[in-house]
């Protein structure tokens, strides 16, 4: 098999890349007339000589309405991206890699600045895209440092980093108990280069990028890379030959992309000047294209760099690559396309057809506030008063002639009215094609004001699941951006690193992890108000704490680490960056630790319960002998006052006797007998 040679590979690229340009330039049209509409430049509206020229800016108003809430979305979490584990053992790697590619390869790679900047072309342009690459970094520091002893200098000049400039040393004496010695000290003047790499993040131009017009993805396009200029000194700071490079033709300027650099830059710079040959800058062309180099049948990712021109004698560098470092995000997705939709898709005829409305309101209202004069010739002494008319002086009329017939104005009649409904028509039609308005954009709308409550919250949820939508898209590209940066540190950083994460110095390995993890970008709650996210967070929090309560802390449902997530999306949905400031996570083993304390400990409700039991218990056997001391107290009752009646009658019956043996004794006397009333006091 013979390798593809250099020509060859050339003539392969310059149709590829002349493909790619003439795609870039056919799409140059629509990006220049957006940044056109979203700057307030409308070309295609022009303005008449000596009426209103204002401009409605509702292209800028959308996505500045849109775009916090997309921002705040995604770069509002202490975890923007986290790492899924996608073999066994990767659990613990995944959570590392999680930490430091959040906490210290995103913030100094300038990710933030990169998401930011590539949302808002993908707003406005439909389409934007980051790169990710590897910069070595060198940094050099002077500095003079004076009063050294031997063991300081020793300590500071021993760094291999460091270049002693200059050096100077003073005797002085010192004072001790052993007399009074002479210590020498040192001043030095030294230089420190340290060299650090570090991964970047940066969002691409658009007038720069190239992605071949068949490509529906990055993934599939035969070729992918950028096309700008460069100084001649950069490219032999970056290792190239300096031979080559001086003699590279210097870029003329004229290719189709500079029409849409100027209106991005808004013709902040005019036609470059002549410029020293090490400024000078070339034509340089980074690609990315698949091809079949060494005759095996099968297309391999080469990495190409061209310089001036792409000939083979432009070729720099051509190696095998194992990823485009590429990432096209969108906001609105459009079936079967690699172009995304637009906010300035929605609303430049919107704002166009306003343009003009407002202009003739304007015009209108210009019209009655300075009225057209009607002179009658020869009538009025002064014309200039009446042409060019000032406060307080006065228009004389020739004598005999009527003031009221030799000036008058044009009536012209107020239509400008009219146009403030159909503006309000228009404003309504941009909400229901982009769903952002006050609402949405996390504002709660003054308009809102006197409706129901069920009403306002239609309106305000209609906007936030457009606005979520577009969050959710702009995520999905996202991911592809942090799986490059995991493998650009994994590939790169060939030592562990230090970095202080949450107040604790922590050691990085990314050698020993798994590239290919998943990620998974957080999009937050939710694109809605903050007021929405808390009620959310809280409902969640409520539901926590019913099941913590009626299952305890070892239930299958709510773990300490669930209990800790709700706590943290509650201050992220505050608006606080970092929960940690407020709260701490418990480690696994305090959290062991307490639930094994909290099992041999009683149960307070098992306490509660069995001294409620013992309670019943003893209010049982007091009520049990209560009743037993009632029975024995009746029965001691009805027993005496048996008693007493059987007593009462064994009086009564002695008594008869008695008064009988008296009856009887009388009567054997011969004597009346004697009345049983009158006896012993008992009647009969």
């Amino acid at each position: 098999m013979a390798a593809m040679t250099d020509e060859r590979l050339a003539q392969l690229v310059s149709q590829l890349v002349k493909d790619c340009e003439d795609y870039r330039d056919v799409l140059a049209v629509d990006r220049i007339k957006a940044m056109e509409y979203y700057d307030g430049t409308m070309k295609d509206v022009p303005a008449d000589a000596n009426r209103s020229k204002v401009v409605s800016r509702d292209c800028r108003a959308a996505i500045k309405k849109v775009l916090p809430s997309l921002i705040r979305t995604i770069l509002g979490n202490d975890k923007v991206v986290e790492y899924a584990p996608v073999n066994e053992g990767d659990e613990a790697a995944a959570e590392q890699a999680t930490d430091y590619i959040n906490y210290v390869v995103f913030p100094e790679s300038d990710g933030y600045d990169a998401v930011q900047d590539a949302a808002h072309d993908a707003l406005k342009l439909r389409n934007g895209v980051i790169r990710w690459w590897y910069e070595d970094k060198v940094s050099v520091a002077v500095s003079t440092h004076s009063g050294l002893d031997e063991a300081a200098l020793v300590q500071l000049v021993g760094d291999d980093a460091v270049e002693v400039l200059e050096q100077s040393h003073t005797i002085g004496k010192i004072q001790t108990p052993q007399g009074v010695i002479e210590q020498p000290s040192y001043n030095v003047k030294i230089r420190r280069k340290v060299e650090r790499g570090t991964p970047r993040l940066a969002a691409v131009p658009l007038e720069e990028f190239l992605i071949h017009p068949d490509a529906l993805s990055i993934e599939e396009s035969p070729i992918t890379g950028i096309a700008t200029r460069m100084r001649r000194s950069d490219l032999i700071a970056m290792g190239h030959d300096r031979e080559l490079i001086e003699g590279l033709p210097a870029s003329t300027g004229d290719s189709g992309s500079d029409a849409e650099e100027f209106t991005r830059r808004r013709d902040a710079f005019a036609a470059r000047d002549a410029a020293p040959k090490a400024l000078e800058e070339v034509d340089y062309y980074e690609l990315y294209v698949k091809v079949d180099a060494d005759d095996d049948g099968i297309a391999e990712l080469r990495r190409l760099v061209f310089a001036g021109g792409t000939g083979a004698e432009n070729l720099l560098s051509n190696d095998e690559w194992d990823e485009v470092p590429f990432a096209d995000l969108i906001v609105e997705r459009r079936p079967h396309q690699r172009e995304g939709g637009s906010v300035t898709d929605d609303m430049a005829e919107i704002q166009r057809v306003k343009t003009v409305l407002m202009r003739q309101t304007l015009d209108n209202l210009y019209w009655q506030n300075n009225q057209q004069p009607i002179v009658q010739e020869g009538a009025i002494a002064n014309p200039e008063a009446v042409l060019n008319p000032k406060f307080g002086q006065p228009i004389r009329v020739s004598q005999g002639i009527d003031a009221r017939a030799a000036l008058g104005y044009t009536v012209v009649p107020f239509v400008a009215k009219e146009s403030f409904a159909m503006l309000s028509y228009l404003d309504q039609e941009a909400t229901d094609r982009t769903g952002i308005s006050d609402a949405s954009s996390g504002l709660a709308p003054d308009a809102l004001q006197n409706m129901t409550a069920r009403a306002t919250a239609l309106i305000e949820q209609a906007g936030i699941g457009q606005t979520e939508l577009m969050v959710r898209t702009f995520a999905q590209g996202l991911r592809r951006v942090f799986k490059g940066l995991l493998r650009l540190v994994i590939k790169h950083q060939d030592r562990p690193r230090v970095a202080r994460l949450r107040g604790q110095w922590v050691s990085f390995d990314p050698r020993h992890w798994n590239a290919e993890m998943d990620a998974t970008v957080n999009t937050g709650l939710g694109a809605g108000t903050r007021e929405r996210d808390m009620m959310m967070v809280q409902m969640v929090q409520q539901l926590q704490e019913k099941l913590l309560m009626t299952l305890g802390p070892d239930n299958p449902y709510v773990s300490p680490d669930n209990l800790y997530n709700g706590i943290a999306k509650s201050v992220e949905a505050a608006g606080l960056k970092s929960p940690d400031l407020y709260f701490s996570k418990p480690s696994p083993e305090e959290i062991q630790r307490r639930m094994q304390a909290s099992a041999s400990q009683p149960n307070p409700e098992m306490q509660k319960l069995e001294m409620r039991q013992q309670a019943d218990a003893e209010r049982a056997r007091l009520a049990a002998e209560n009743d037993r001391r009632k029975l024995e107290i009746e029965r001691e009752l009805k027993l005496a006052e048996l008693q007493q009646k059987g007593a009462l009658k064994r009086y009564q019956i002695d008594a008869e006797l008695n008064l009988k043996r008296q009856q009887n004794a009388a009567e054997a006397l011969g004597g009346e007998p004697v009345s049983v009333a009158h006896v012993g006091g008992i009647p009969g």
